[in-house]
């Protein structure tokens, strides 16, 4: 049996968490629309070789969540109008799908997870905190979302998040709000009364308003 050298197996854990964490940063919108970003500056921030850094950024710009210049320019996207359209449909065929899946295994435990963390979102807002309001926003869609049971169709979700995340941290920091998006208690009412033609709706909503918004800001 061949065993995998140990440097390999450096190199692979340490591309992994360089991808997780500028993942996780784009996701979240910390990282906002168009900025460059470079090897050098992933490898000292996060303490790893070119290698790693450049195995990350790759597989991230396959992903749509950094895009790659002919000069080999990497940054974060600034997304079009048609573009924002595009994901926001995606996200209503793909969400609209993981709720209605999820339903049936929404016990109450996940309805009382999913308003705690709503009170969170409103903690977020009050506190002006876009990447706060982003990161807990998704939090309440992928706790919700997990119900399903649909691995393979939450990885297509979280895609679509994550080259959004960027314009959303731009549109959010303009947004003067003070209250969590009034849909998450529709959705939140649906469930408890196993309503799956009301939470569709409401989840159908929820995800297509808050992305209007955004083209209509930029």
């Amino acid at each position: 049996m061949q065993t995998v050298p140990l440097k390999t197996e450096i190199t692979a854990s340490a591309h992994d968490r360089v991808y997780r964490g500028l993942r996780t940063r784009i996701m979240h919108g910390q990282i906002g629309p168009g900025q460059a970003l470079t090897l050098r500056g992933i490898g000292k921030e996060f303490d790893v070789s070119m290698t790693p850094a450049r195995e990350a950024v790759n597989r991230l710009v396959a992903e749509g969540a950094l895009s790659m210049s002919n000069s080999g320019r990497v940054a974060t996207p600034e997304l079009s109008n048609e573009r924002i359209e595009e994901l926001a449909a995606l996200r209503a065929l793909l969400e609209v799908e993981l709720a209605s899946r999820a339903l049936p295994r929404a016990h109450m435990a996940l309805i009382d997870r999913l308003q705690t963390i709503n009170a969170t979102i409103g903690d977020a807002v009050s506190n002006r905190d876009a990447v706060a309001y982003i990161r807990t926003n998704l939090e309440f869609h992928r706790a919700l979302y997990l119900r399903a049971q649909a691995p393979a169709m939450l990885a297509m979700c979280e895609t679509v998040w994550l080259q959004l995340g960027p314009t959303m941290r731009a549109l959010y920091s303009r947004l003067r709000r003070t209250d969590p998006p009034q849909y998450h208690r529709l959705i939140i009412a649906a469930l408890k009364a196993g309503d799956e033609p009301g939470l569709r709706l409401a989840v159908r909503t929820d995800v297509t308003q808050g992305l209007r918004m955004i083209a209509d800001r930029i």
